[in-house]
């Protein structure tokens, strides 16, 4: 991969060195750069060093203007207020720059991060015999796409899907399958929608059962044992479950456009082998206490409604573990099994208290420490229009699937609105790209731990801050780029002027690189996907005032259609680690 530095770094560079000359006492001085409407960048870091030097911040940014040589690299610097320094670049350094990061392939500059580890990344956590709803969508969404941004800048990345495959309920389910046989078709036999609608069928029958006769609910009580001890006739057909669960759980993940390997489904059976001798290490250690028979951790900070305690239980009186046993089961095999060094958890943000509990319960135990970290990106509610939580209009949660299919549908509406050479077939799958799209975006631009509404007219608006806008400008920069076809090139000239639209488009262009890593590093999907709205947005400025194809001369077409090329690749590629689709053509 080239190494390529962006302009921030390179002005950033350039202050730092001329602060150091003008004030040698600081060392090395932060000059505080960042973008800035009166001019390309504005340095505010003066004023805080001048303070600390009992100096006129005016005086001293003066005298760093002097000590600052222009080259090919800065146009202009200027003092400005009380010690502001505004910053333009040369177009040719614009130019220059963007064609490094065209030059440099897929990766369009965007550096690998130094420190790079292995993260573990618990995300997309359906449960087994159950319909996945609308509260199953975040997690996976923004757990997929952090997953993208962390493989791209260089982190290796393991999949924990901790699906709830262990409990109870299993018992009831499989004592009525033993009673009742021929009732569960073999899972290569099932689509998707078939396997859910068998196990929904099986969960309301054995629930009906269970409620009203008192001898089958001992009797799956006792197959609850049976399963946990490991006998091999409740186990082949627990297996059968999960199986048939799998089914389901890949058709609606097809759905979401995502990729989920079976490898990487470890639920919370697989610790269960693993969870008397997490009790034990945590008793022995003395980080877990008896309290009343039960198995528990306290904390002084972590305190309840009458401000005693609130206890993690690790195991109950009855001698059954809890989700904490599990969790932290899961802890010690990710960081000793897989050589973790960043877990990182993608659920509900109304879990925090128990993750912050049993991370802190792991610190104690030492599985968890500076070589180590965990961090859980709690995220917010999917609430409707209304800004309640999201329902049917019986009131009933939202079930997943008919959600997506009505995204892609309402995606087909607009799609075949504005199609103009697109068979029935492309708009299908146009439609599908669009609406799937645009659930996503709608998520991943807003912070994870805020609520979100649920609004597909607006989601499959033209207009606005919506996936569809990123995808109709994309697919507008192919159209031109063919139109262009053998006649004109994309080739940057940095010889050239360039227009007001032009400088602004090319230097949020710049910026995609520190964007991509900031937002991975801070695990902050919706900074890319800011990013890339305000790119569209600037091109389609661009387009707007400058024209392409019909530009003044020969070589200005080619650096504009140069500055088309790589703002499609741009979109294409960020869109790409949001986990959404940019059809060529719509």
């Amino acid at each position: 991969m080239a190494s390529v530095t962006s302009l921030t770094a390179s002005v950033h560079q350039r202050l730092a060195d001329a602060l150091s000359a003008a004030l040698p006492e600081a060392g090395a001085a932060d000059p505080l750069l960042r973008r800035s409407d009166r001019a390309d960048f504005q340095a505010n870091g003066i004023l805080a060093l001048a303070k600390k030097a009992k100096a006129n911040p005016r005086e001293l940014a003066a005298q760093v203007v002097e000590r600052i040589t222009h080259g090919e690299l800065l146009a202009d610097v200027e003092v400005s207020g009380p010690g502001f320094l505004n910053v333009t670049v040369t177009d040719k350094a614009i130019t220059e720059t963007l064609a490094a990061r065209a030059a440099d392939g897929d990766r369009l500059g965007v550096p690998l991060n130094p420190h790079a580890g292995t993260t573990v990344i618990d995300y997309a956590q359906p449960n087994v015999a159950k319909e996945m709803h609308v509260g199953h969508l975040r997690s996976a969404v923004i757990g997929d796409a952090l997953r993208h941004m962390l493989d791209f800048t260089g982190e290796k990345t393991i999949g924990r899907h901790h699906i709830g495959d262990w409990g109870t309920q299993f018992g009831m389910l499989i004592q009525y399958l033993i009673e009742n046989p021929g009732e569960l078709a073999p899972a290569d036999e099932v689509d998707g929608e078939q396997a859910m609608s068998n196990l929904n069928r099986i969960y309301k029958a054995s629930r009906a059962v269970f409620d009203t006769d008192e001898d089958f609910k001992e009797r799956a009580r006792k197959r609850v044992v049976a399963l946990q001890s490991g006998d091999k006739e409740t186990l082949e057909l627990w297996q059968r479950f999960v199986d048939e669960s799998k089914v389901y759980f890949y058709s609606v993940f097809e759905k979401l456009d995502m990729e989920v390997r079976d490898d990487e489904i470890v639920g919370e059976s697989a610790y269960n082998d693993m969870m008397p001798e997490t009790a034990r290490l945590l008793e022995e250690s003395g980080v877990a206490v008896r309290s009343e028979g039960a198995l528990v951790v306290f904390f002084d900070e972590i305190r309840g409604k009458d401000d005693q305690p609130v206890p993690l239980i690790v195991q109950k009186a009855d001698g059954g573990f809890g989700y904490a046993a599990s969790d932290l089961s899961a802890i010690r095999d990710r960081v000793l099994g897989l050589n973790a060094s960043t877990l990182l958890y993608v659920v509900d943000v109304r879990q925090s208290l128990h993750f912050k509990m049993v991370f802190e319960a792991a610190r104690r135990m030492g599985w968890l420490n500076d070589d180590v970290t965990a961090h859980n990106m709690g995220y917010g509610t999917v609430l409707g229009a209304d800004g309640k939580p999201f329902k049917t209009r019986e009131g009933e949660t939202v079930r997943l699937q008919d959600l997506l299919d009505e995204a892609v549908q309402r995606a087909a509406e607009v799609v075949r609105e504005k199609a103009r050479d697109l068979t029935e077939e492309e708009i299908q799958e146009r439609a599908f790209q669009v609406g799937i799209g645009a659930v996503k975006y709608a998520d991943l631009s807003t912070s994870a731990n805020r609520d979100y509404k649920f609004d597909l007219d607006q989601m499959v608006s033209l207009n606005g801050d919506t996936s569809v806008y990123l995808q109709y400008a994309y697919a507008r920069i192919k159209s031109i780029l063919r139109k262009a076809g053998d006649s004109a090139r994309p080739a940057a000239h940095p010889e050239l002027e360039l227009a007001p639209a032009e400088r602004a488009l090319g230097l949020h262009l710049d910026a995609f690189g520190d964007t991509v890593a900031e937002a991975a590093a801070e695990y902050a999907p919706h900074k890319l996907a800011a990013y890339l709205y305000q790119l569209a947005s600037l091109y389609t400025s661009f387009y707007d005032k400058c024209p392409v194809l019909k530009a003044d001369t020969p070589a200005q077409v080619e650096n504009r259609l140069f500055l088309c090329d790589i703002t499609a690749r741009t979109l294409h590629q960020g869109m790409a680690l949001l986990g959404i689709r940019t059809p060529e053509r719509l």
